[in-house]
């Protein structure tokens, strides 16, 4: 069977960390590249955590850093949920690991104009990166195959009533991504908020007995208490890891067509994802994303621990 070639585009994060080590080892998925996003910390803080990681893993991808500023808002973070490091409770040892001289949104142009179309990109941070690069070369709009991203709800947000976190950072971009016409999978807090991390969940990684499956119980072992405090849910979800859920296993998550609309104006719904959940505008406006509404969760849980088993 063909890989499926992605470039991850991150800003680790706990969940990113999931996401990483899953995409890395999983034999359905070629990773060309991870590109790192400001977000749930800064740039630099990020950067750090997706290089400790892929050295920790001993995965062999080249790291890019990106954009360290939302392309017009002011920045935000999310220290009160993954700490001050971005990416608390894990200890990793003195970081040798490089980060690539090139910046990502050169990465993303030149490797998308250099394909054949064959490349998914899987933001699941801010969108500033994936934004830049398509108003930089309109060219490489075509050349994406498909976006799988972790960001949005068609309910309600997580850092304002209104707004998810990733999409809060960074309306305008992610309004670019929406109205670019490559066709969107969004993984929302509707989906995402059912992979809620429990105590039973970590121990089951944890007794996997290998270094990644420790570094998933150092991970969410933290989140598991940040989650409770400020956002009331019984224990931390794995947001982005159900994007490689869905490449990997799409028929572990079910997902609707919708129409999506990035609010960029400002007041108290700015940054929300209005979705035409119900289709009141059918007719007068066509879907431009499947978003994700419902997920096996025994199905996925069971595809985490495989690719955990997939380490040494």
């Amino acid at each position: 069977m063909e890989k499926i070639k992605i470039i991850l585009d991150c800003d680790p994060g706990h969940d990113d960390a999931i996401a990483m080590l899953m995409a890395a080892r999983h034999p359905a998925i070629e990773l060309l590249g991870i590109t790192i996003v400001a977000g749930n910390q800064t740039l630099e803080k990020n950067l750090v955590n997706a290089l400790n990681v892929c050295q920790l893993l001993d995965i062999d991808v080249p790291v890019y850093a990106g954009m360290k500023r939302p392309i017009m808002r002011q920045q935000i973070v999310a220290g009160d949920i993954h700490g001050e490091t971005g990416l608390d409770g894990p200890v990793f040892g003195p970081l040798h690991r490089k980060a690539q001289p090139e910046h990502a949104v050169r990465f993303l142009i030149d490797t998308l104009l250099a394909s054949d179309g064959d490349i998914t990109l899987v933001p699941v941070g801010p969108l500033s990166n994936i934004a830049v690069a398509m108003r930089m070369e309109p060219a490489i709009v075509p050349k994406i195959k498909e976006i799988v991203l972790m960001g949005g709800a068609y309910g309600l947000g997580n850092t304002t009533p209104a707004a998810e976190f990733n999409i809060y950072a960074d309306p305008e971009a992610a309004r670019v991504v929406f109205t670019s016409g490559v066709p969107i999978v969004m993984m929302g807090l509707d989906l995402t908020n059912q992979t809620v991390c429990t105590p039973d969940i970590i121990r089951r990684m944890e007794a996997v007995g290998n270094t990644a499956g420790k570094l998933f119980g150092d991970i969410m072992r933290f989140t598991l208490n940040t989650q409770r405090e400020f956002n009331g849910l019984e224990a931390g979800p794995v947001h982005d890891a159900t994007c490689i859920g869905y490449l990997v296993d799409p028929a572990c998550i079910t997902t609707r067509d919708m129409h999506v609309v990035v609010d960029v104006n400002e007041g108290p719904c700015y940054g929300r994802t209005v979705c035409d959940e119900m289709r009141v505008r059918r007719g007068l406006v066509e879907a431009n994303a499947k978003v994700g509404v419902g997920i096996d969760t025994a199905r996925f849980w069971d595809l985490v621990e495989a690719c955990l088993r997939m380490y040494s």
